[in-house]
């Protein structure tokens, strides 16, 4: 990977809606180029896809929690964070936790009630958000 892979990548991550004619511009390429750049970059699995951000609140989900959990049931946990829809990052970790899981809900009683449903998976530590010091960051080499 070189500099104008690097720069491509740093330029989606700020904007992954930006055209391929903008984007040659800023880095320096023809369009057909850039489009196939990105294409090599996206066979190689090196942009795995591409999203739009949401902010919780403004669908009335003003609850973000992380949960550590250390549980010795992995596979039954997994499939039970699978299917619950407050459940937005499953993290396995190493070291005194076994996962770290980013819950959003629309109140308390609602994390309160996940929670819940997690005890007979091991005892959860509950962290909740206050604000965001840093929420995101385009990642470089």
């Amino acid at each position: 990977m070189d500099e104008i892979d690097q720069s491509i990548l740093i330029q989606l991550q700020e904007n992954a809606r930006i055209s391929m004619t903008e984007l040659g511009k800023k880095i320096g390429l023809s369009t057909p180029a850039t489009n196939e750049r990105v294409k090599k970059l996206e066979d190689k699995k090196v942009i795995q896809g591409y999203r739009a951000v949401i902010d919780p609140e403004k669908l009335d989900k003003n609850i973000t929690a992380f949960i550590l959990f250390d549980t010795k049931q992995g596979g039954k946990f997994k499939d039970f964070c699978q299917e619950q829809s407050v459940v937005v990052e499953c993290h396995r970790l190493a070291g005194q936790f076994s996962y770290l899981v980013k819950v959003v809900t629309e109140s308390v009683k609602m994390l309160e009630e996940f929670i819940d449903a997690t005890l007979h998976f091991g005892e959860p530590t509950t962290l909740l958000k206050l604000s965001s010091v840093v929420e995101y960051k385009p990642i470089t080499k």
